[in-house]
């Protein structure tokens, strides 16, 4: 069991590997996804985090599905064809490239993580698919991993792209500039590329909310992770810069372009959580909020 007495150093910092005495965030997500590739000490630190939000997993399938409908929607309606999926984490079931593939079978995916774990299983899973690799390396580096030269031979960083951080940048340390870091990422896009982004939230006006956000928070921080921020709409919004929000913005997981209509009250752990695409156009076509559309 992880002992709070000692937190964890853990997170993006220094990414756990086979070390099966810390809890990783793949891991941990894994294992709330009901997965199979988890260890003892990454089921505890599940626990611990149901202890409070019984509906965590729950969350967890909400932020897959909202990146499947995102990247329908991109490879899809809108024509994109190249994909950079940042802090993937493990594969699991129905991947980024499975969806944009589906859409269009020659869209090419690159999956990004600073876990050796994550890397293995990776490239087991994607070694006969031409249009997709898996790449090790660290998203506080923009500058190193958009010149990795496995990124650059997979995808066309001169043409638009798809710029994926779902569920990572909340793993990120304040210290660690997390909007500094999307700054770097967003001016190297070319003009016509999409960022997309789920963060755990902490709604402050609301007390029910806000309280188990923090208490969520402190069992990530102390009980097993290391990391884990629950952040207010304002600090969310600002890992976007100046793109514009496609609608209906940034909201709540559920209420981006669902499938259908809501069939039971959401428990408050899956209102903890945002998401929104970001659109970077030419600097003088610049929109508040833009419509669905095509390029």
């Amino acid at each position: 069991m992880p002992d709070p007495a000692f937190p964890p150093r853990t997170g993006v910092r220094v990414p756990v590997g086979v070390d099966t005495t810390r809890a990783s965030i793949a891991r941990v997500y894994d294992a709330s996804l009901g997965g199979k590739d988890n260890f003892e000490i990454d089921r505890c630190v599940l626990t611990k985090l149901l202890e409070v939000a019984p509906g965590q997993g729950a969350v967890s399938r909400m932020n897959r599905e909202w990146l499947h409908r995102v990247v329908r929607y991109l490879a899809g309606t809108v024509g994109i064809d190249q994909f950079l999926d940042i802090g993937a984490g493990l594969p699991t079931t129905t991947n980024t490239h499975e969806i944009a593939q589906q859409q269009n079978p020659e869209a090419r995916v690159t999956y990004v993580d600073n876990d050796p774990v994550c890397d293995i299983h990776g490239r087991a899973l994607l070694e006969r698919n031409e249009y997709t690799r898996f790449v090790m390396a660290d998203l506080t580096e923009p500058n190193t991993l958009l010149n990795h030269l496995e990124v650059t031979r997979n995808l066309d960083l001169t043409r638009p792209l798809a710029l994926i951080l779902c569920g990572i940048l909340h793993h990120v340390d304040d210290a660690l500039d997390p909007v500094g870091i999307m700054r770097h990422y967003i001016d190297a896009l070319p003009p016509g590329s999409y960022v997309a982004i789920t963060h755990f939230w902490d709604p402050a006006d609301d007390s029910d909310a806000h309280d188990m956000a923090i208490e969520l928070q402190r069992r990530f921080l102390d009980m097993g992770l290391g990391s884990g921020w629950y952040r207010t709409r304002e600090q969310i919004a600002a890992a976007f810069g100046d793109l514009d929000l496609v609608e209906p913005g940034l909201v709540e997981l559920d209420d981006w372009w669902p499938t259908g209509p809501r069939l039971r009250p959401r428990l408050t752990e899956e209102r903890l959580m945002l998401g929104g695409l970001g659109y970077k156009s030419a600097p003088r076509h610049r929109l508040k909020v833009l419509r669905g559309h095509r390029r």
